[in-house]
């Protein structure tokens, strides 16, 4: 199986999984944890070991963290590579709900990892943009 993990600070990454939940429906597939505030990082590591409990070494995992070199993502590797599961992990920073519905789409295609890069990074890019608001006081119904 692919998994989708999750990480973050605070609550990014569950609020994340809880839309994932309401547009896709519920998945075994995709996991999730955070950081908390006043959490260390060994009690990450050992919450994060319960959650990557089903990931088995026949198994693959395309891993969004909120903050490239920030702790939750940092650890996540750390506990990956003890794991055994590095070589089978393409990580991400950066974390969005786009780039997650986006990763899920391309583990649901079945998507070469080159392929699911592709689509993740360029669906942060896409994602991330300003919104131009036509403000016409005549006429609010264009917003």
């Amino acid at each position: 199986m692919r998994y989708l993990l999750l990480v973050s600070h605070g609550t990014m990454a569950p609020g994340v999984h809880s839309v994932i939940k309401m547009l896709l429906g519920e998945r075994d597939d995709v996991l999730s944890y955070s950081m908390e505030d006043g959490v260390s990082a060994d009690a990450f590591v050992a919450g994060l070991e319960g959650v990557i409990a089903p990931i088995g070494p026949d198994d693959s995992i395309v891993l969004l963290g909120d903050i490239i070199g920030g702790s939750p993502l940092t650890n996540t590797l750390n506990l990956l590579t003890q794991k055994g599961l590095l070589a089978k992990t393409t990580a991400f920073g950066g974390m969005s709900l786009p780039m997650a519905i986006s990763a899920l789409m391309a583990i649901d295609d079945d998507l070469d990892d080159a392929s699911l890069v592709a689509s993740v990074v360029s669906e942060a890019r896409e994602g991330a943009r300003q919104v131009e608001l036509a403000l016409d006081d005549d006429d609010e119904e264009d917003l």
